[in-house]
């Protein structure tokens, strides 16, 4: 009997397109040879020229969907996207808390129910065409519940600076936003910094002796084939985090598959691209095409 791969829960938005959201979590999560479930939290009409409409599901689909999965399933790690509303915050913030079960000093959840290991919370805001993906009362809620429940918070540094309050243009405000974030119930923040010049993310997370931060610097890659990198960052951290690696050793990894991802996109539609969340899959078939063992 083959090894049951590791269970993944996605609780996120809907991208048609598939280049962001559920669908694109999911084949990120398939790319790391997890098993992807996933919690609907949107309804999104968009595609590779941006997002057009946002419908929210009902927050009590939401818990229902949460609690069926959790009840059924050992899920190893929990990656949280996009989510709209307060509403929805709540509903996820509640399932969350309800199985705390007491560990690490926080109030008790509800008896016989194990806390989720491996909480990655990716704090989307906004789309990368402008709109508007997380109302005002859902910001509050993240920011006082949710970060505080989270082993990774992910943002971008656009997110980083609406969050913690202040511009973030290079890794020295990089370094003060994360120490917002801490302040604000953060045990480990990763900041993604895509969108400059030089490439860099920094990982900064609370030890017995303090904060300890690390920087993984790339070059950035000019490419028409971006969208969903923030997502596939995270989901990818999740699968890592599954399989039992390191907080340091996820976070590179996951920068390695993400840079792979972009510079294997393929030009979709007429707006920004998806990456290749399945390139590996495409490098397989070439590999036994040439008759390599590799």
């Amino acid at each position: 009997m083959p090894e049951k791969p590791p269970i993944v829960l996605t609780i996120a938005g809907f991208d048609p397109s598939s280049g962001a959201g559920v669908t694109a979590d999911i084949k990120t999560i398939a790319a790391h040879a997890c098993y992807g479930v996933a919690c609907i939290t949107a309804m999104t009409v968009q595609s590779t020229t941006g997002v057009k409409r946002v419908e929210m599901v009902d927050p009590a689909l939401v818990s229902e969907t949460l609690e069926e999965l959790a009840a059924d399933l050992d899920i190893a790690a929990v990656h949280i996207g996009m989510l709209g509303s307060g509403k929805v915050v709540k509903a996820v913030a509640d399932f969350l808390s309800g199985r705390l079960g007491g560990q690490g000093g926080r109030s008790a959840g509800q008896p016989g129910k194990a806390r989720l290991p491996h909480i990655v919370l990716d704090p989307i805001l906004k789309s990368s065409s402008g709109t508007e993906l997380l109302d005002a009362a859902g910001v509050k809620l993240l920011v006082e519940r949710l970060i505080p429940l989270a082993d990774v918070v992910t943002p971008n540094i656009d997110e980083a600076g609406v969050i913690a309050g202040i511009p973030v243009r290079d890794l020295d405000e990089m370094k003060v936003a994360s120490a917002k974030l801490h302040e604000m119930g953060a045990s480990a923040v990763v900041i993604t910094g895509g969108h400059l010049e030089k490439a860099i993310d920094l990982l900064s997370f609370k030890t017995r002796g303090g904060i300890e931060q690390e920087i993984f610097r790339a070059e950035r890659q000019r490419s028409q084939s971006t969208h969903g990198t923030g997502c596939a960052f995270s989901t990818a951290m999740a699968c890592h985090l599954a399989l039992d690696r390191g907080l340091a050793e996820a976070a590179l990894l996951a920068k390695t598959y993400v840079t792979a991802a972009i510079s294997f996109g393929q030009q979709l539609g007429r707006g920004v691209g998806p990456i290749h969340h399945l390139y590996r899959m495409s490098q397989q078939r070439r590999a036994a095409g040439t008759g390599s063992e590799t």
